[in-house]
């Protein structure tokens, strides 16, 4: 098991860290581009060669401790790794740890967020991302990822932030108040103070990385064009960690490019920006 970022044994140790950072490297219903389950890894190589002080927050959260769980593997259905997901997400949240996710594809957030409006009886989900995957049902299954915030829908206040294609199937589901399509939040930053009001106190966030545009990241499985920028979404993050209580998060398909390394590096950074607004704003 690798340290995160390659830091000192004692940041890692389980007790110690204040962080825990569960992969899930599964890519079993994703429709166009594969990669998803390599993603983690080349995170990790990322974290590793990035510098570890934050200039904007003047910290350096790792002091704060990340410990890297087992990733969940090996999955035989879509509705096998739904299972085991959300079991060891109802377990983790016992523990008195702030907690992260890697994918993999965007199907592994439907059991964690089961899991958290379960323990958070007003929990928001902010769902940030291209796509609305709020299809009941894809390919036979309600566990694909073209689903994946379906079940939030019902059972949560879900915002949506970046979304630019979706399915006819999926109007009759979307929330047309909370949903902040790219087009109309393009070099405008009202949204962001509008979309941060629709949330309720307790906040997860799910990170679809095709949200950002495919100019500075390509790597993902259905990239589209007309994305959000570096710039725009870490003011959003940071407007959304300092005014609600995040309770977790998580960060999905990233699908690796060979010899294309500035994607894994935004990603890397993406994280501990998240994990620094996070710690700065306590």
């Amino acid at each position: 098991m690798r340290n995160f970022a390659g830091i000192e044994d004692r940041f890692c140790k389980e007790d110690f860290a204040k962080v825990f950072l569960q992969s899930v490297p599964y890519d079993g219903t994703s429709t166009w581009g594969k990669g998803a389950d390599k993603g983690f890894e080349k995170f990790l190589d990322a974290l590793e060669n990035m510098e570890l002080y934050d200039i904007e927050t003047h910290t350096e959260v790792y002091q704060n401790g990340v410990h890297i769980l087992p990733p969940l593997i090996n999955f035989n259905t879509p509705e096998s790794m739904f299972n085991e997901v959300y079991k060891t997400t109802k377990t983790l949240l016992e523990k008195d740890k702030f907690l992260t996710f890697f994918g993999g594809e965007h199907s592994i957030s439907i059991g964690i967020i089961k899991a958290f409006y379960e323990k958070f009886r007003n929990l928001s989900v902010l769902h940030i991302d291209a796509h609305a995957d709020l299809r009941p049902t894809y390919l036979g299954s309600p566990y694909n990822h073209a689903c994946a915030l379906h079940d939030a829908s019902k059972n949560c206040n879900l915002v949506q932030v970046g979304v630019r294609s979706m399915d006819v199937e999926e109007v009759e589901y979307i929330s047309k108040n909370k949903v902040y399509f790219a087009e109309k939040i393009h070099g405008k930053t009202q949204w962001m103070t509008d979309s941060v009001n629709q949330l309720s106190n307790d906040v997860y966030i799910t990170f679809d990385l095709d949200a950002f545009d495919p100019s500075i990241m390509p790597s993902t499985g259905t990239p589209e064009p007309g994305g959000l920028l570096w710039n725009d979404i870490t003011k959003y993050l940071k407007m959304v960690f300092e005014s609600k209580n995040v309770v977790g998060f998580d960060i999905v398909e990233l699908a690796p490019i060979d010899g294309l390394t500035h994607p894994d590096f935004l990603v890397a950074k993406l994280y501990y920006k998240m994990l620094s607004y996070k710690f700065y704003t306590l």
